[in-house]
């Protein structure tokens, strides 16, 4: 007989029933919130796109294995606009709504924005593209790494490389913001120590579209290569128009970061057999990278990107720095990764702990044409041992 008993007993049943995957919720851990800062618009906008879909790729990829140590990841996204005014307030606006883990600038003058904030809005940040050293230099920050390689990084290597470049007068075609600046002059540096002549240096504005007149300047100098720090739009310009007006290819090119999958996609062939600084390629040998090339083309049907391995390779940094901190709290994330060895997609590295920079083998690499590709090509690489001591201008 249904007794009023027995209806309190049933009412009750389906309460604790309806309540359980809550309390099971609640007994869960607190999720990874990730605030992703990257270029939806701007010159930097191609770049953006691709780093914005290698941390998605990364978050879904944890998510679908159970998390990050048990954790869900969430993210939140925003344009920085290509501009440091607007990247610092978005990422401001993410990290007070509790996305305080952030990554995925591209220009260093983002990145550096970003940076000095963190303390005033209980953030960590993770670099993953932007190289001045000013980042792991006199502005460098206990809740700040870089996860690429820096300036000092790569000119260690093109000290190294510089001896044996083809040609003896060189000018330089560089971006006119702090990134472009450190290459144009460190490479000077590094060529005149080679016994090489820099007698032509030209610092363009960004957002340039018409390069004719330093196109002119380049071709009455009578240089043997160029060396190139364009970003962007800007680059993939700056190439068209080169071959366009016959700079190239009677005029080598040789780049910083010129070299990049979406600059020789977008340019057709006038980079082809163009050698350059690589950050990143699927050819890199070993098994972590293998299995990340593997999940990348079985999602995508296609190679990562030079952007995309380099991004990736950051969002591993911040799960690992979860991992090891056992917390999602940016202090304790920032504390964990002190020193800590890491296994990457570019085999085991550290990041040292004097100034937060993670450090990699280097690359120089060409474009070549690979299965039918043209794409960056791993053509020498650069132990770690190369990379030059912690500046001492890093004081955390």
């Amino acid at each position: 007989m249904f007794t009023m008993k027995t209806l309190q007993r049933a009412l009750t049943g389906a309460v604790l029933a309806t309540s359980l995957p809550l309390a099971v919720m609640a007994q869960g851990k607190e999720p990874v919130k990730i605030g992703l800062v990257s270029s939806k618009s701007g010159v930097f906008a191609q770049q953006g796109e691709e780093v914005i879909r290698a941390i998605k790729f990364a978050i879904d990829e944890a998510n679908a294995k159970g998390g990050v140590d048990g954790r869900k990841v969430e993210v939140q996204e925003a344009d920085d606009e290509g501009t440091p005014d607007a990247g610092r307030r978005v990422a401001e606006k993410l990290a007070r709504d509790g996305h305080n883990l952030l990554i995925g600038a591209i220009p260093s003058s983002i990145s550096l924005a970003i940076a000095q904030n963190l303390d005033r809005w209980d953030a960590a940040y993770f670099v993953v593209a932007s190289k001045s050293d000013k980042i792991t230099g006199d502005t460098c920050k206990p809740r700040s790494f870089r996860t690429n390689h820096s300036d000092a990084m790569d000119i260690a290597m093109i000290n190294q490389w510089a001896k044996n470049l083809p040609g003896k007068t060189y000018a330089i075609v560089a971006a006119d913001y702090v990134w472009g600046r450190d290459s144009g002059e460190s490479f000077k540096k590094a060529a005149e120590a080679a016994g090489k002549s820099v007698p032509l240096s030209l610092y363009v504005p960004m957002g340039t579209k018409d390069f004719s007149p330093y196109i002119a300047q380049l071709k009455s100098a009578n240089i043997d290569a160029i060396w190139v720090a364009e970003v962007g739009r800007d680059a993939i310009a700056f190439v068209k128009q080169a071959e366009e007006f016959g700079l190239i290819p009677k005029t080598t090119l040789i780049g910083h970061s010129l070299i990049l999958n979406f600059m020789i996609n977008g340019t057709g062939k006038a980079l082809d057999g163009t050698v350059g600084t690589t950050g990143y390629t699927p050819d890199i040998d070993n098994p972590r990278n293998k299995a990340f090339v593997a999940a990348w083309k079985a999602k995508f049907n296609r190679l990562p990107t030079d952007n995309e391995g380099q991004a990736y390779n950051g969002a591993m940094v911040l799960f690992e720095g979860v991992k090891l901190s056992k917390s999602v709290k940016p202090e304790e994330v920032s504390k964990s990764l002190k020193g800590a060895q890491i296994d990457s997609i570019y085999g085991p590295v550290t990041m040292r702990a004097a100034d937060n920079q993670l450090l990699l083998p280097n690359y120089v690499g060409r474009a070549k044409t690979v299965d039918g590709v043209l794409r960056p090509v791993i053509e020498q690489t650069f132990a770690p041992s190369i990379i030059p001591a912690p500046s001492p201008l890093c004081k955390m």
